[in-house]
């Protein structure tokens, strides 16, 4: 049996890598709390996007690797914490109702009715979202709002620590700020027992002795109050600092663009007396023009838009590969890793058999926790893809019809990983494939080429194999004396395909059938099913 503990203390990959650091951090043994806290945080002012599971995705592998290093004789836990208590600052453009959003504005997430009427609040609504995506996907962890954990008093004694050392953490946070804002700024946000609002007020007085603080309202009046049991929420960076402080988190990634809040936040662990997580600060995610992914402007993919379109484990994958490297997020990244993940997958076992350091840095290893998953499929997907546009398939039996022919004993029941990319593909066929095809005729050297290609198939039956077909293309192009043969290939695919790029041909035509394409070569040759 392969001792997983002694190959991982040398492996590259980056999840061991982090794991070791937190190793490190707690000095090899079990902390006070009995366990390793690994946390996320989400900020639920909008739906959820692809960047917040990612972060969940991330630190999951993150803490497996920690557990194989550790030969799970380290208990755990990793965390995902919501930070719902958080007033409403700005409504997000891609929800409806949003004269109702701006009827609530600075109010408590928790206190804002849900534009979607399904759930007590908005942030119930975005937690639920949230945790019903990382159910799916089996994550093990526990959920956490915000709101809870303040007015449950479980932040109680680090609140009061904060009003002892409340100069220190002034002295942090105010050489941080504009001129303005340092007039009036204070760690506490009082929130408002009436409306619910979590106010931005002046705090003119604080009293560690009674635990609470006197800020002044709009109108002059002045309001004391206590700052534990929900009466007042914290500022972003104070309030990261007070939970990594109150919960004893050792591990905790995020953003580029929290960088400055991780060393003020680290700064202001530290006057409390406790110690900042280990932190990986990753790249962020990019749209397609190379703008930064906001959840309030939706100009990201969610989670259900990327479901629709490819299995998890594809967005899973995503995830993996160079964390600190910013990605464009969009949806023609989705087909390339569907693909990339089969390939992974068909890797595991010569791994494992000839280099099994190799294998845990296979992203697929730290996806599905050590465990192979069952994955074997004969087509690929961006195969999948044109066989959908050239059948125009608008159901999953349509494809079955041609996959079956394909591969002999392969059933949507034996194989279903393979029936969801079938689906999957029909699906990303008809929203983003189709409407961009664009067929042309073929020019008289590829005229010619189509006809040598319909005359050398009439020498092949679906039972030939691939790579004769495909070596057959290449000697028409070479017979058609092409500079370069990739002209002759893309001459095939815009006029059969109605795309500049496109599947080994060989391979296509198997799967499709020979007195299939033939026809489509004699459309093609009679002008016919071109959208010109």
């Amino acid at each position: 049996m392969i001792d997983w503990t002694e190959i991982a203390q040398n492996t590259k990959a980056w999840p061991f890598e982090e794991a070791r650091k937190v190793l490190k951090r707690i000095q090899g043994k079990t902390p006070e709390k009995g366990y390793v806290l690994f946390q996320t945080g989400y900020g639920p002012s909008g739906l959820p996007h692809i960047g917040t599971f990612g972060e969940v995705a991330r630190t999951a592998m993150v803490m497996h690797a920690f557990r194989t290093l550790t030969n799970n004789t380290i208990p755990t836990k990793l965390l995902a914490f919501s930070d719902d208590m958080d007033g409403m600052r700005k409504v997000p453009e891609n929800v409806p109702n949003q004269d109702l959003l701006h009827a609530n504005i600075n109010k408590a997430l928790t206190a804002v009715p849900d534009p979607f009427g399904t759930h007590d609040s908005f942030a119930h609504h975005n937690n639920a979202k949230l945790c019903e995506f990382l159910d799916g996907f089996g994550f093990e962890y526990e959920f956490a709002s915000s709101t809870e954990y303040y007015q449950s008093g479980r932040f109680n004694h680090a609140l009061q620590r904060f009003l002892e050392v409340y100069e220190d953490v002034q002295n942090i946070m105010l050489p941080t700020l504009g001129e303005e804002r340092r007039k009036t700024y204070s760690p506490f946000l009082p929130v408002d027992p009436e409306t619910k609002e979590v106010l931005q007020v002046p705090v003119v007085a604080t009293d560690a002795s009674a635990g609470t603080i006197t800020y002044e309202k709009e109108d002059g009046t002045q309001v004391t109050t206590k700052v534990t049991d929900g009466n007042v929420k914290m500022q972003w960076k104070p309030d990261w600092a007070m939970r990594w402080y109150a919960l004893d988190v050792d591990y905790e990634m995020c953003g580029k663009d929290l960088a400055e809040s991780v060393i003020v936040s680290s700064r202001i662990t530290k006057a409390l007396g406790g110690n900042a997580p280990q932190n990986l600060i990753y790249e962020l995610f990019l749209d397609e023009q190379g703008g930064k992914i906001s959840k309030s402007k939706g100009n990201g993919l969610s989670i259900e838009e990327w479901l629709t379109y490819a299995p998890h484990e594809s967005l899973a994958l995503y995830m993996f590969p160079k964390p600190r490297t910013a990605k464009r997020l969009f949806f023609d990244v989705i087909p390339k890793m569907v693909d990339d993940y089969v390939t992974h997958v068909g890797r595991w076992d010569e791994q494992l058999q000839t280099n099994p350091e190799k294998l845990l840095e296979n992203p697929v290893w730290h996806i599905h926790k050590g465990e192979k998953p069952t994955v074997d499929v004969p087509v690929s997907f961006g195969l999948l893809l044109n066989l959908a546009g050239v059948c125009n398939a608008r159901d999953k039996a349509t494809m079955w019809g041609f996959i079956s022919r394909y591969a002999t004993g392969v059933t949507p029941e034996n194989n279903p990983f393979l029936d969801r990319m079938a689906g999957f593909a029909v699906q990303y066929y008809q929203d983003f494939i189709r409407p961009k095809k664009q067929y042309r005729l073929p020019n008289d050297t590829e005229r010619k080429g189509l006809e040598m290609l319909l005359a050398k198939l009439d020498d092949f039956t679906n039972d030939s194999d691939s790579e004769d077909i495909q070596t057959e293309i290449y000697s028409i192009g070479k017979a058609l004396q092409y500079d370069n043969l990739r002209d002759w290939f893309a001459g095939v695919y815009e006029t059969l395909l109605g795309q500049s790029q496109g599947p080994r041909m060989g391979t296509f035509i198997k799967l499709y059938g020979v007195d299939e394409t033939k026809a489509i070569i004699r459309d093609v040759l009679d002008g016919k099913n071109l959208n010109l």
